[in-house]
């Protein structure tokens, strides 16, 4: 038996072979094996099947563990970073962080700016991050846009970071899937040899307690687990649902002339009528392999029940969803509407629209970004 605890490189979890159900689990004979032959680079049964077969094990995590992890932030000398999606920007900015952080400064990243059109404005967006964190009693320090995956404007972080973990250990907080994690492995591959060091995928809560990375001067880059948030679409997905759902590439605009009394159907996840105004373009903002539909406002609802989880797929019976809920908008200048985590409309000024979502996550309104 190992005194010492090990810990799974790929999600943080604490090593062992007694309980399958639990996190950090390894069959029997590898985990012995692990004893014996003690490697850096060892990881738990379920960070193993995701990594190879892209197969998600249930392990019994809870947010209670996640809020303890991020209580003690405050007891801390600490950079804190808060990773956030910026196609579901209300639903993954930690509204309560500074709650948790003390006296701590904080920065904002906004991941996947890559999936943004070409002509969308970097300072656009970053005002609007601001505003919003702002709105939520949030201010930091700086203000970041990135993408994870593409490495697109990470060495402007990498050098703050650099700075900064000289004199301070730097945590990165978020709720699940915001790409965290995928950052994190990000700077570790500009910075190193190592490629795809933590646990990735498009499921929530890949991350299960803190990985801590060594930075110069004993201090540490360290990935907490992300909160995982009802108010986020993908919390409530399958992965296949997600594959349709998240955007991939560069998110590419349609365009539909719309006369007052006709509907859209984002698949089943949202859906938008426009009741009043002049015959208008309206321009959405989705995953290109989501599926749209246009019908009249009247047929709406008996089109909805009759082709949910068929034609207007995601999402499917499975699905941890609600049924649709409204919300009421007049627009006085060209603004979005919000479907956090599916991508957004932009209206002209001076129309009333009804936009849905499942239990109306994620609805919002801001200025137009583009």
């Amino acid at each position: 038996m190992c005194d010492e605890e090990i810990r799974c490189i790929g999600c943080g979890s604490i090593l062992q072979d007694k309980d399958s159900k639990l996190s950090g689990y390894m069959p029997h004979s590898a985990f012995n094996k692990m004893i014996q032959e003690p490697d850096t680079s060892v990881y738990c049964q379920r960070c193993f099947r995701l990594r190879h077969y892209n197969e998600i094990t249930p392990v019994n995590e809870n947010n209670d563990d996640f809020l303890r992890l991020l209580n003690s932030l405050g007891n801390k000398k600490a950079l804190i970073v808060n990773v956030v999606d910026l196609f579901d920007f209300n639903n993954s900015l930690i509204a309560s962080l500074d709650r948790f952080i003390g006296d701590n400064e904080f920065i904002l990243v906004g991941n996947k700016v890559d999936l943004f059109p070409k002509n969308s404005k970097e300072s656009k967006i970053k005002d609007w991050m601001r505003q919003e964190a702002n709105r939520n009693g949030l201010f930091p320090k700086k203000i970041f846009l990135l993408s994870a995956i593409k490495k697109r404007n990470i060495d402007e972080l990498i050098n703050y970071l650099a700075t900064k973990g000289k004199n301070e250990d730097i945590y990165f907080v978020g709720t699940t899937n915001v790409g965290k994690s995928t950052l994190i492995n990000a700077i570790i591959e500009t910075r190193s040899e190592y490629k795809n060091l933590i646990t990735t995928s498009k499921f929530p809560g890949t991350t299960l307690d803190s990985i801590k990375i060594p930075l110069n001067e004993g201090h540490y880059l360290v990935d907490t687990p992300g909160i995982l948030s009802k108010k986020q679409m993908a919390s409530r997905l399958t992965g296949s649902d997600l594959e349709l759902v998240a955007p991939k590439k560069q998110l590419k605009p349609a365009t539909y002339q719309l006369l007052p009394g006709q509907t859209i159907f984002l698949a089943g996840l949202g859906r938008i009528d426009f009741i009043k105004g002049p015959a208008s373009g309206f321009t959405i903002y989705v995953a290109r392999d989501l599926y749209l539909h246009r019908t009249k406002t009247i047929n709406a609802d008996e089109f909805y029940l009759k082709h949910k989880s068929d034609l207007l797929n995601p999402p499917c019976d499975s699905d941890d969803l609600g049924a649709l809920k409204g919300q009421l908008y007049s627009t006085s200048e060209k603004s979005d509407i919000l479907f956090g985590g599916v991508g957004f409309i932009t209206v002209p000024s001076g129309v009333v629209i009804k936009a849905y979502t499942p239990e109306g996550i994620g609805l919002g309104i801001r200025r137009a970004l583009i």
